[in-house]
């Protein structure tokens, strides 16, 4: 038996049950009140964007159900055909910035695409970067995207940028990575941002943090168990995860942080195989999956590994992409970025 005390009750009949006052809640069983409010019902959806299946760049998006295995579908397309993006999301619009706009000759692209992520539909404008770049990291909180680092053809940059995600425009100078360098991935806690790994062109095992809400440079935060670039990067609101990647060769191993303790990062366990380019981040605050990527490489592949991030282990399988992918950018409704 469980009782519900609140001093009103209105709105009956009209925009639904508003409680006022104090609310006392008891129960004889193991049953919490839901948190949140009814705009985040049916939250976790992740996106996957661009990428490259190996010869040509892609448009499409897809969208993957997280708590469900195997559940991916169609979402729409990008406006341009990219990969080498990255993603970042607050609980209702998902960023999609930076790339490489054509193959095999790269022409660098600057613009950022926006997708409203409870619909499905084409993305459309949203602004630019301050360069044209790929191979960036992205994350968010709420508020604020931001994407950091990348290669600027011919040199790799050490700029992070960020954007308010609700309000369309160019982005704003937020401050620069320790060190300069593209493959980079971000994590992030809704007051934290990590970036782990890169390559300078030599591949490095930096892990920066920035506070998100305060502009200014990246700090050191630690290193990752080896060096790493193109991790895949998922978080909860207190641990930050990164599976495969290339050491330069390709990796199996999933490390993480715990985001508020600066420190280096310790094994968590493995993926399913060895992958490189994953560039996708796309987790709910209770699981992480890491999306396609080169097996072995240079030819994409279609896998998804899952993970529950609050406990160490083996990834296992998920499920498939409905087509092969890597480099691709993602992002998702209820990443650890955003408050549960």
């Amino acid at each position: 038996m469980a009782i519900l005390k609140v001093d009103t009750i209105s709105g009956i009949g009209t925009e639904g049950p508003v409680f006022e006052g104090d609310i006392e809640f008891t129960s004889q069983n193991f049953l919490t009140l839901p948190k949140g409010d009814t705009t985040q019902r049916g939250r976790g959806r992740g996106i996957i964007a661009g990428g490259s299946p190996g010869t040509d760049n892609n448009e499409q998006i897809e969208v993957i159900n997280i708590q469900s295995d195997g559940v991916v579908t169609e979402f729409g397309e990008l406006a341009s055909a990219r990969r080498g993006c990255a993603g970042c999301s607050s609980s209702t619009r998902g960023l999609i910035g930076g790339g490489t706009a054509t193959n095999p000759s790269p022409s660098f692209t600057s613009s950022v695409e926006q997708i409203q992520l409870a619909t499905t539909a084409n993305a459309t404008t949203f602004g630019n970067l301050n360069n044209n770049t790929r191979n960036i990291a992205g994350l968010s909180n709420q508020t604020r995207g931001l994407f950091a680092g990348g290669g600027d053809n011919p040199t790799f940059i050490d700029v992070i940028d960020f954007f308010t995600i609700a309000s369309a425009g160019d982005a704003t100078d937020f401050g620069n990575l320790s060190v300069t360098r593209k493959g980079t991935t971000g994590v992030s806690s809704p007051t934290r941002g990590l970036f782990g790994g890169g390559i300078v062109p030599s591949v490095i095992n930096t892990i920066d943090f920035v506070t998100i809400a305060t502009a200014g440079n990246a700090t050191d935060f630690g290193d990752l168990v080896d060096t790493f670039f193109f991790c895949g990067g998922v978080s909860s609101t207190t641990r930050g995860v990164w599976g495969g990647g290339a050491t330069p060769s390709k990796s199996n191993v999933i490390q993480f942080v715990t985001i508020a303790s600066a420190g280096d990062a310790t094994d968590f366990g493995d993926l399913t195989d060895e992958r490189g380019p994953d560039n996708s981040q796309i987790c709910s605050h209770t699981r992480g999956l890491f999306v396609g990527g080169e097996n072995p490489g240079p030819a994409a592949c279609n896998i998804i590994d899952v993970i529950t991030i609050a406990t160490t282990g083996n990834a296992t399988d998920f499920g498939d992409t409905r087509t092969t992918t890597s480099q691709s950018a993602g992002c998702s409704d209820s990443h650890g970025g955003l408050s549960e």
